[in-house]
Formats: structure tokens, C-alpha cells, sequence
């Protein structure tokens, strides 16, 4: 009997180490920076079972063997849809400004289509004014409306979001709506899908949360984009959930959540109804490729203005962009780069692209609420702030609630506005969407919201942080091993 019981002990501590030397292996042939790489392997070895079952379950990014092959079939159509949209020349740009020309290039390289011009923008910078933008859009739509965000939570105008939706599908307008599951649990949980899908209104939950599939697909991949599309024309997006703030996580302790969206008039609805229409088709299976814009309707017709690039992220769309695009924007700056985010977690080569700007005299400003409903990120994104001022950079602490704009300006002529935040999970996971807009007068708009969430900041002083406390240090370094679950 003690043989037998010895036998075991033995081979469950062999093949213990086997999985632990599996799992090494596994971590280290991924390619993957190196500091997300040693913090599993530190997460593996210090929290061995856990950290083996956290890894299998958010270490690797598995989008589920049906919405992979979906993503893989969407590609061909796909392809000949963007090669026949080039026939419409005269949307495209054909030149760019100095500080764009890299970036634009990139992303044509990468996604295979170029700028788009002759489009109207519009900054809104409050819920209430984006919202009754969108209830009147919504009230004069003629064919479609496309929607996906992250959460969508009842309460305040969105009733009446709502019930423009209804009314509009009531008319005859084909009304499509994706949600996160996640993120809009409790919409799920309530009578309101059921109430939308009575009235002709297709709702799909995307990425469903399931606990029986949990190591056949990555559980935290999330469908992290804001879009709306109507009549193929009209397009927003932006960092603004389907909420009125007023209602939205009261009891957080962060204030109101201050949010950026980007209203849009032309071909560009065309280019962002694209993607729509390839995140339909991986979670539903259906096709739904968009029409080619109306060559009759060009809203802004000058030949070098208002020139937008559409970059998506996400599994089955290609690798990295978002995250290439940001170090291809820091490297173009020459005189100032300001950058606001919730959600501050960079990786280390966009870290030293910042740090490296700052040091090559271009006046860079970051710009992040003091408090966030996240703690763990809170403390993680304190961990760069010695480097980055150390480099001169100007970090601001947003006092007048939760700032969750993700926007960038570069040299006030190039502007990234968008869903993803400056962290590992939009940098390299979720569904997000991110504008490039080329021009000087939008680049001049959204210089001037900057400059008021500046004012409404503190700015933080290098010296004082230089003497916060051994345990806040620890602190910060502690959170920071777990930057890649962020």
C-alpha cells in the first residue's frame, strides 16, 4: 500500500512538472513582448495551479473554432469588396500632410485601401448632446441602422434611444444592434431585448459569456468597439458606451464618466460599415457587406481636407495595427503629442516611444483621470509615472469625474480618436476602432476639449512623486506583474 501511494506522489509530481514545463514552453515559443512573457511565467511559478489555470484561460487569444473559421472564410468576399470600393476614385486621398504621411501609408499597406475624403465631422463632447444627435438621425433614417457597443444600459435619454429604434423598425428600416455580453449583462438580464426583437429590431449578444466553453475560448475577449451606422452615410464612434451618465455607475465613487464622439457625414460610413459588417459575420455567420457609397454625395468637397483612415483591431483583422499606429504617431511628432486614456497601461516599446519624444524635445502631455473604476489599473499605470516624468513628460490628473476619452493629437494636424485605451487589452485583444483624421481644423477642434480637460486637471509634480512612500512603490510594481491581464 505505501508503494502504491508512493507510485502516485511520484507521478503526480512528475506530471505536475511536465504541465508547469508544457506551459513554459508554450509561453516562451509565443511571440509576445518580453514583459508580459516573464510576468506569466512569474504568475506560473508563484501561483503554480492558479496561475496555469489563469493562463490557459486569458494567456492565450482564442476566438472559438466557429467564429475562427467565420473569420477566415469572411476574408475572400471581403477582399474583393475593398478591391471593387477602389473603382470609386475619386473618395480616396491621394496626398497626405508630412505627419500623416507615415501612418496613412502603414495603414494602407496593412488594410489595402486608402484614406477616404469629403466627409463632414463633428465633435461631441456631452452624452446629452450625443445622444439627441442620435435620436434625431435615428428618427430620419430611411433604410438601415447598424449599431455595436460594449454596454448598453437603460436609463435617462437611452429609453428614448430605444424607443426611436422601435419606431424606426416599426417604418421599415432594418434596425441591427450587437452587444457585448459581458460588458451588457444587464441589458441581457432585462425585458428590453425581448421588447426589440418583438418589434423587428435584430439583437445579437456577442461573444457570449459561458462557463461550460471557458478553455475552448478566451473568456475576457470582448466586443469593445462603439459604432453606429445609418443609411450607409451617417456614422459615430467614439469612446461613449450606450449610457446617459447620469444613470451609469453611481455608486463607483468617480464621478460622472466624461466620454468623446466623433459624428460623421460621408464615404467614411462606407469604409467603418466594412468592419461592422465583418464583426456581423463572425458572430453570426451572415453576410451583410455594405453597398459603395453614393458618388452624388460628397459632403466636404475640398481635395485635402477632412481625410479619415479607419483602423480595426481584433481577432481575424490584422495584427498589431492599433498598437503600430500609436508608435508610428509618438515617432511622427515633432512639436507636441497630447494623449488622453481611462486606462494607462502601455506596452514597453510605446513607453519608450513616449519617453523618446519627450526627449527629443516634443512637448507630450498624457492626460488620465485621478481615480477610475479599475483599481488594479490604478495602481499598475503609477508604475511608468516616475519614468515618463523623469523624460519631461507632463502627466495630468482629470478631478472632474471619470475622463474615458481615448484621444490622440499630434503636432495639432493628426488626430487618433477612438474605443481603445493605452493598455495591453486594447493594444492587443479586443474588438476596438480607432480614426486617423488628417486635418488641421478637426485637429484644432479636439485641441481646444484637451485643453479643457487640462483645466480641469492637477498637474502632477515631479518631485512630490519622486517622494511617495516605499509602499505605494511596491505597490505600483506589485500591480504591474499583472499588466498582461489588464
Amino acid at each position: 500500500m505505501i508503494t502504491f501511494y508512493t507510485v502516485i506522489s511520484w507521478l503526480s509530481f512528475f506530471c505536475y512538472w511536465l504541465l508547469v514545463a508544457g506551459v513554459t514552453l508554450r509561453i516562451l515559443m509565443k511571440r509576445r513582448a518580453v514583459p508580459s512573457a516573464m510576468a506569466w511565467l512569474l504568475i506560473i511559478y508563484i501561483l503554480p495551479l492558479v496561475g496555469i489555470v489563469t493562463y490557459f484561460l486569458f494567456g492565450e487569444l482564442h476566438l472559438g473554432k466557429r467564429r475562427a473559421e467565420r473569420a477566415k472564410s469572411m476574408w475572400p468576399s471581403t477582399a474583393n469588396w475593398l478591391k471593387a470600393l477602389k473603382d470609386y476614385q475619386h473618395i480616396f486621398a491621394t496626398q497626405n500632410s508630412e505627419v500623416a504621411i507615415p501612418l496613412f501609408k502603414l495603414c494602407e499597406r496593412r488594410q489595402g485601401i486608402s484614406g477616404v475624403k469629403g466627409n463632414q465631422l463633428q465633435l461631441l463632447t456631452h452624452a446629452d448632446d450625443t445622444l439627441k444627435a442620435l435620436i434625431q438621425d435615428i428618427e430620419q433614417a430611411r433604410h438601415n441602422i447598424e449599431m455595436v457597443f460594449y454596454i448598453w444600459q437603460s436609463g435617462g435619454l437611452v429609453d428614448q434611444v430605444v424607443e426611436s429604434l422601435i419606431a424606426a423598425a416599426s417604418r421599415g428600416v432594418h434596425c441591427r444592434l450587437m452587444l457585448d455580453s459581458a460588458g451588457s449583462r444587464q441589458f441581457f438580464r432585462s425585458s428590453s431585448p425581448m421588447k426589440m426583437r418583438n418589434a423587428g429590431i435584430e439583437v445579437v449578444e456577442a461573444l457570449k459569456v459561458n462557463l461550460f466553453r471557458v478553455f475552448l475560448r478566451r473568456m475576457d475577449l470582448r466586443q469593445h468597439r462603439k459604432v453606429v451606422l445609418i443609411d450607409n452615410f451617417i456614422a459615430y464612434t467614439g469612446s461613449m458606451n450606450m449610457v446617459d451618465p447620469r444613470f451609469f455607475k453611481q455608486n463607483a465613487g468617480v464621478g460622472q464618466w466624461i466620454d468623446l464622439m466623433v459624428r460623421m457625414e460621408g464615404p467614411v460610413a462606407t469604409t467603418i460599415g466594412v468592419v461592422y459588417a465583418c464583426d456581423w459575420e463572425i458572430e453570426t455567420g451572415k453576410r451583410i457587406l455594405p453597398p459603395p457609397p453614393d458618388v452624388n454625395v460628397m459632403p466636404f468637397e475640398q481635395k485635402s481636407s477632412h481625410i479619415i483612415q479607419v483602423i480595426a483591431s481584433g481577432p481575424g483583422f490584422p495584427e498589431e495595427l492599433i498598437h503600430q499606429a500609436l508608435l508610428t504617431a509618438v515617432y511622427a511628432a515633432r512639436r507636441q503629442l497630447i494623449m488622453t486614456t481611462p486606462y494607462f497601461v502601455p506596452s514597453d516599446d510605446l513607453l519608450h516611444a513616449i519617453c523618446t519624444a519627450a526627449h527629443r524635445g516634443v512637448d507630450v502631455n498624457i492626460i488620465v483621470p485621478r481615480n477610475n473604476d479599475s483599481m488594479m489599473v490604478r495602481w499598475a499605470s503609477r508604475s511608468f509615472f516616475a519614468e515618463l516624468l523623469e523624460s519631461g513628460v507632463k502627466i495630468y490628473q482629470f478631478e472632474d469625474g471619470l475622463l474615458h476619452s481615448k484621444s490622440v493629437l499630434v503636432d495639432g494636424q493628426l488626430s487618433l480618436v477612438g474605443t481603445a485605451n493605452l493598455d495591453m487589452r486594447s493594444l492587443w485583444l479586443n474588438f476596438e476602432i480607432t480614426l486617423l483624421v488628417d486635418d488641421a481644423a478637426f485637429g484644432s477642434d479636439l485641441a481646444r476639449v484637451q485643453d479643457d480637460y487640462m483645466a480641469r486637471s492637477v498637474l502632477l509634480d515631479a518631485e512630490q512623486w519622486a517622494k511617495r512612500s516605499v509602499r505605494y512603490r511596491v505597490t505600483e510594481r506589485l500591480f504591474y506583474f499583472f499588466s498582461p491581464l489588464l
